[in-house]
């Protein structure tokens, strides 16, 4: 999927004329019994997917030294790395949105979606008292999935999407050493694995600054968000910039932060499926794209279009997203929640230092 989309990407950017997707390597490390590590690399291969394993000197030789990996740590480098830059790719797909026919009505909370009656399809029912029919609905409302969900069906269905509170943190680079660090110097997109499962971008929309951040957050209420994220940025994570970039990355707090919200599945695969019940076929959701699913953005979007035009869609790609999965298995796919997610626990970030 990840290949398809890319593709997608860039069909959009030669239509629009601009450029919001920048390619660029990829460097996954942390110590080489890491089971999600070999997974990696079985997933790889099984994809015919081109992969490096590095050992720590290889890994400083391949980055210049900006790297400092501990001795029983291990890089694996593919070309599947990449930055978008979020706001200019959605004004992209609205515009092209707009292009193709669409109106788009912003500020219209949408709550309750009923039977079209004799007519068929859905009415959608706004804040504003609007109403609108369809032959066919799709809801992609992210954290707010499950509120709009239980709403439209009489709090008779509610779908294994938990909403997070989490943020991104911007590091700054050391004087004189920022354009080491971008898109155009080759700088990978990065993860390490373990605790905290730590994730970083080349420096691109703040010159002088590295996104560096936990992939982790808080249960919360969309509509009760704290906008604070003090509990993220742990001592965990200062110690990990300190250890990986010594003194080319200040690691004594962020510059700046940002607070966003990721809507989490329990295995972390994404949530495509007819709603059903009453509803039948005519109202698709997704959602519980789980801190990934930006990226992936366009193939969702040609998925959703194949199953609201066609009824099915190429590739067996929906069989994995349905959500009969979860009523074979509660945990999904195949992993444990609490593996693949550090929650924020009475404000304290659960996770262990990394050396």
């Amino acid at each position: 999927m990840v290949l398809e989309s890319y593709k997608l990407w860039e069909q959009a950017e030669a239509e629009v004329g601009y450029k919001v997707f920048f390619k660029t390597c990829q460097l996954d490390m942390g110590p080489i019994e890491d089971k999600s590590l070999q997974a990696l690399i079985a997933s790889c291969k099984n994809n015919e997917i081109d992969v490096r394993v590095l050992n720590q000197d290889q890994v400083e030789e391949e980055f210049s030294g900006k790297f400092k990996l501990p001795e029983n740590w291990v890089g694996l480098v593919t070309e599947q790395g990449g930055v978008i830059k979020p706001t200019k790719a959605v004004s992209m797909f609205q515009a092209l949105g707009l292009k193709n026919g669409a109106i788009l009505k912003d500020n219209a909370e949408v709550v309750q979606i009923k039977k079209g009656g004799e007519k068929g399809g859905v009415f959608v029912c706004t804040k504003g008292n609007e109403t609108f029919w369809a032959e066919k609905c799709v809801i992609t409302a992210g954290s707010w999935m499950n509120k709009l969900i239980k709403q439209v069906s009489g709090n008779k269905l509610e779908l294994p999407i938990q909403p997070l509170e989490t943020g991104v943190c911007y590091w700054k680079i050391k004087e004189g050493k920022e354009s080491e660090f971008t898109f155009d110097a080759n700088f990978p997109t990065f993860a390490s694995y373990g605790l905290p499962y730590i994730y970083g971008t080349p420096s691109l929309e703040f010159p002088g600054l590295i996104k560096i951040a936990v992939h982790n957050g808080r249960p919360c209420d969309p509509d009760k968000r704290t906008f604070t994220i003090d509990a993220l940025t742990s001592e965990a994570l200062t110690q990990w910039i300190q250890n990986r970039f010594g003194d080319l990355v200040d690691s004594t707090r962020p510059v700046m932060t940002q607070s966003c919200l990721y809507s989490m599945t329990p295995d972390e695969d994404f949530v495509i499926d007819y709603l059903g019940g009453e509803f039948g076929e005519d109202v698709l959701v997704a959602g519980g794209f789980s801190g990934h699913g930006f990226k992936m953005a366009p193939i969702v979007g040609r998925i959703l279009v194949d199953l609201i035009c066609e009824g099915e869609t190429k590739g067996g790609q929906f069989e994995h997203f349905k959500l009969t999965r979860f009523k074979k298995n509660p945990k999904g796919n195949m992993k444990e929640f609490s593996d693949q997610v550090n929650f924020v626990k009475n404000e304290v970030l659960v996770t262990e230092p990394t050396n």
